[in-house]
């Protein structure tokens, strides 16, 4: 053979190898590329099916605002029972269109309405597109009407914060606020600035501390831990009336109201899940304690509804084991405003959501001058007309030649600590010490967050919505 055909033949050989090699790796460019390109398409299409899916989110929002804000509470509790409202017996699909108005894809919607003791709502909502249907995104939020209950404090007046005083929860007031304590979270005002009632009686800001460069150089802490917020929306505690309505038609239904004879009653809750009641004959109007009953002691069991209504005044204690319950003295037939008494603990058995209580009265809710030196209130507290706090009994005595009361003696009231784990709504300004050194010592004010997701029963709340939050599934 030809030495120079061998030659020819052995490069031929080693172009189709290298020819080979270079459409191997062509071939792999281009699947790479066109895997590149099918994936960006792929991606585009799940990001466009998450906007759609967020729009259905956002379409709810509007379709809630336009259903059921400016309701009362008996009217949104109806709108969820009764009117079926889009995606809690069935599924509720909407078109996505454009700009142009083409539609390009499509959402489906889910709800979760709220239980009877709550204010949430759950919405699911799952996104595609018509190009291409499978290329789905699902988002679930929850959605939160706002609750009286959600503040660790809430007033309608100045109020002022002694030192001693820590506060856990938010703490806002449609006055003004001094506040000398610890606050570890948001103490809000409606006010810019406001009148001080307290000597000097100079102007203030709607939030401030006494304490120099706003530091508690008494407990060594900051006062304002998360900081403070004015001027802010006030909230409207004479729209509360429309709720007392609301529960007074409640007991009704579930016999659980009790009228207005002799002077009130007394309730004890019990952990069996019932509570005793007993008709007060007579009490001593300078301490408020029961001095005499009339009749004997009745056995009731707290209501599906949760709540126990009196048109009178109530003197409540005890504790309660697995049970949501709502104890409300107030008179809506006229000739009153009832008031509830405080003297010994009111307890939950867990504090997991599981036990909630709340004590609303039409004027006070007082704490009595025989309170216990150690005193605990669990639960959400509301005065609507009048305030949460304790009289100033040092100075407050009994003359019992004359049978008044007068407020020229002075008497022994010095007390411990009082907790309040909950939350406080009070119309008048609160207190529960006095800058004479009488009342309580220690005040603990402490927030149960499970009242943001789980009011007591029929607790007033606001009609607004608002997402709280946001998850992708």
């Amino acid at each position: 053979m030809n030495y120079s055909l061998k030659l020819k033949g052995s490069a031929l050989v080693y172009i189709l190898i290298i020819m080979s090699a270079v459409l191997i790796i062509l071939s792999s460019m281009v699947q790479y590329i066109a895997s590149q390109i099918k994936y960006s398409y792929y991606q585009s299409e799940k990001e466009e099916s998450l906007q759609i899916a967020e729009a259905g989110i956002y379409f709810y929002r509007w379709y809630l605002a336009h259903e059921v804000e400016g309701k009362t509470a008996a009217q949104i509790k109806d709108f969820w029972q009764n009117e079926n409202p889009y995606g809690v017996s069935s599924s509720y699909e909407r078109e996505y269109t454009d700009p142009q108005g083409a539609g390009i894809g499509k959402f489906s919607i889910d709800v979760t309405p709220p239980d009877p003791y709550s204010t949430i709502v759950i919405v699911q909502s799952t996104g595609w597109t018509y190009k291409n249907p499978n290329s789905q995104r699902t988002v679930r939020v929850r959605f939160r009407r706002p609750s009286w209950s959600e503040f660790s404090v809430l007033a309608n007046a100045n109020i002022r914060f002694g030192d001693g005083t820590e506060v856990y929860g938010p703490l806002h007031s449609n006055g003004g606020i001094r506040f000398d304590g610890v606050a570890h979270n948001i103490v809000s005002s409606n006010k810019t600035d406001y009148a001080d009632p307290d000597p000097p009686h100079v102007n203030r800001p709607g939030v401030w501390t006494s304490w120099a460069g706003e530091y508690n150089t008494n407990m060594g802490s900051d006062v304002f831990l998360a900081g403070k917020d004015f001027p802010v929306p006030e909230k409207d505690f004479n729209g509360t009336t429309a709720d007392l309505a609301l529960m007074k038609q409640a007991a009704n239904d579930s016999s659980t109201y009790f009228d207005n004879s002799e002077v009130g009653r007394h309730i004890i809750l019990k952990t069996d899940g019932n509570f005793d009641i007993r008709t007060v004959q007579s009490y001593d109007q300078c301490f408020n304690h029961i001095t005499s009953y009339s009749g004997s002691w009745q056995t009731n069991t707290i209501p599906d509804n949760g709540v126990i209504f009196v048109e009178d005044n109530v003197w409540l204690e005890g504790k309660i084991n697995g049970d949501k319950v709502t104890v409300v003295a107030a008179d809506l037939v006229g000739g009153g405003s009832p008031n509830i008494f405080i003297e010994h603990d009111i307890e939950y058995t867990a504090y997991d959501g599981s036990d909630i209580i709340g004590i609303i009265a039409e004027n006070d809710i007082e704490i009595i001058r025989n309170s216990e030196n150690d005193l605990r209130i669990d639960g959400a507290l509301m005065a609507q007309i009048g305030r949460v706090g304790r009289l100033h009994y040092a100075g407050y005595c009994k003359a019992w030649w004359w049978i008044i009361c007068i407020q020229s003696c002075s008497c022994n009231d010095h007390k411990n600590t009082i907790t309040t784990y909950g939350s406080m709504a009070t119309n008048q300004r609160y207190g529960f010490a006095y800058t004479d050194g009488t009342g309580y010592t220690n005040r603990n004010l402490i927030y149960d967050n499970n009242l943001l997701y789980y009011p007591p029963p029929y607790f007033p709340t606001g009609t607004e919505y608002s997402l709280d939050l946001w998850d992708e599934l």
